[in-house]
């Protein structure tokens, strides 16, 4: 049975084209992965599914009484509110219910024997409805899933307006989870996630009974859960039966079987031509050109997609820093609170370091008290000499109204405007991405215009906070060669080992000093 059709769908924004005459089925229990490079349009249609946006043509149409879960990253939650209460509000229409039926209770003194019996019947199928949906026990499925996502850590009665955006997606998907809605839209769930809630997250998906569409550029995660790839490339929207890698092998297949066409009948068309303009002049030939142009004007031409840019990753190398990049002295970091015990750590000029472990132990506060962008609780960082330091945020919290080359222009003056298209280019953005404005691009387009802002600076030492966080596995992979070519020091934070390990040269597990329990 299908949950949700869309037929015939088309839309763009201004001059630019994301689907054209695209349709979908999505089937009861389908495990999906929507895959596709950054700006092909995968966040636009799951807005699209969701009524979040209307469509220049087409129809969208779910079956009737189908509950949809959507893990919408820019939903606002209200200031005092607990993340308790949040996650409880996952099971409103129960406490709805429950309302009814205390309702009928109360009525239930004032009717006649026929209409008690009536309304017997409906509390007793309200009751049903409570116990199959786990009413009585809601306070435990709220816990169990708070501490697989690790929102026990920060604290059950914290006011989630005091939260990071991080921790507020968490949030989002640990009430989505909660819902059992009977289709799930995941836009990248794991981008905020640690390593450890990361296999939570899996496991979950991996034994969920309803329908699910994902997009994620995390692929063994994405093998790890789903059944079916849909891809997305070109205005086009494909599918594919198994895992990603089964996709690839199928795709890349097509892919040489339709240049093999193209290339056949472009020399057919050369051929064909070459007949028609000498011969169509002679008497004798006169009708046999006649019939090779009739032939040349019925033929479906075959067209390649034009090949998208590949991001390529160059960064500018500083003069050598000295021996020493950082040492602290008792250093406590934190806000209100201490989150680590005193830290002696100390890194040299070569060293390329992972910082690892859970959400919420302080690892992005390490890395802003140690540029000096916040205070320490107590103890002091010393920095080397000659360091030129580049810096990737986790995440930029102000909306950027300028557009590409202006934002990348603001930081580069004396670069041409040539220069600046070349340099935006090189990461991966067309010319339309170019022109438009930074606050429409995707997340993962925006982590490109990012990264050029970062390669065209000359360091000698790297501070990367989650830099793979919405990046295309194009981008990821050549991100990975430049980090692995740079001869300069890198300090990051990363929850993917199979991108960080063939990287760097030492890991810090930060739960080792950090004053949270676990």
């Amino acid at each position: 049975m299908s949950i949700l059709t869309v037929k015939n769908l088309s839309h763009g924004f201004g001059d630019r084209a994301i689907f054209n005459d695209v349709s979908f089925r999505l089937l009861k229990g389908e495990h999906i992965g929507l895959v596709g490079a950054n700006g092909e349009g995968k966040s636009t249609f799951m807005n699209i599914v969701t009524g979040k946006l209307q469509p220049d043509e087409g129809k969208v149409e779910w079956a009737k009484k189908v509950r949809v879960g959507y893990l919408d990253q820019h939903a606002v939650l209200q200031k005092g509110m607990t993340i308790r209460d949040c996650l409880k509000g996952a099971f409103q229409y129960l406490f709805d219910l429950e309302a009814e039926m205390n309702d009928i209770y109360n009525k239930m003194a004032e009717v006649t024997p026929e209409e008690l019996e009536a309304l017997l019947e409906d509390v007793g199928n309200i009751q049903e409805t409570l116990t199959n949906n786990d009413f009585y026990v809601i306070d435990a499925k709220v816990e169990e899933v708070a501490r697989g996502l690790g929102l026990d850590d920060i604290g059950l009665e914290r006011d989630v307006q005091e939260l990071s955006g991080g921790q507020r997606t968490k949030i989002l998907l640990a009430k989505l989870l909660l819902e059992k809605p009977d289709i799930l839209l995941l836009d990248e769930p794991t981008n905020y996630l640690d390593e450890k809630h990361i296999e939570w997250l899996k496991r979950y998906l991996q034994e969920y009974e309803n329908a699910f569409i994902l997009i994620s550029h995390d692929i063994p995660f994405l093998n790890s859960v789903i059944n079916l790839i849909y891809h997305m490339e070109n205005q086009e929207l494909n599918r594919y039966v198994g895992d990603y890698d089964d996709f690839l092998k199928v795709h890349e297949m097509k892919k040489q079987q339709l240049e093999a066409a193209y290339k056949k009948q472009q020399q057919e068309i050369s051929e064909l031509k070459d007949f028609v303009a000498r011969n169509k002049a002679r008497v004798s030939t006169r009708n046999m050109a006649m019939s090779r142009q009739k032939k040349l004007d019925k033929m479906e031409i075959i067209e390649l997609a034009a090949e998208k840019p590949k991001p390529e990753f160059r960064f500018k190398e500083a003069r050598t820093s000295g021996k020493l990049i950082f040492e602290t002295s008792d250093l406590v970091i934190g806000y209100d609170e201490a989150l680590s015990k005193p830290l002696n750590l100390r890194m040299e000029r070569g060293q390329k370091i992972a910082l690892v472990g859970a959400n919420g132990i302080g690892k992005t506060t390490l890395l802003r008290s140690i540029l000096g962008e916040i205070n320490p609780i107590s103890g002091s960082v010393q920095l080397g000499e000659y360091l030129y330091t580049g810096y990737f945020e986790q995440e930029i919290k102000q909306a950027n109204y300028h557009t590409c080359i202006e934002d990348v222009w603001n930081d580069f003056p004396s670069f041409t405007q040539y220069e600046i298209r070349a340099a935006l280019a090189k990461c991966g953005l067309t010319t339309k991405h170019i022109e438009s404005k930074v606050e429409v691009l995707s997340g993962g387009e925006k982590a490109k215009v990012r990264l050029c802002k970062l390669i065209n600076k000359e360091t000698n030492i790297l501070v990367l906070d989650e830099p793979t966080n919405h990046l295309d596995v194009d981008a990821k992979d050549e991100l990975k060669r430049a980090l692995q070519d740079y001869k300069g020091s890198i300090l990051l934070i990363c929850h993917e080992p199979e991108f960080y390990q063939d990287v760097v040269t030492d890991v810090w597990n930060c739960e080792s000093w950090t004053t949270k329990v676990f």
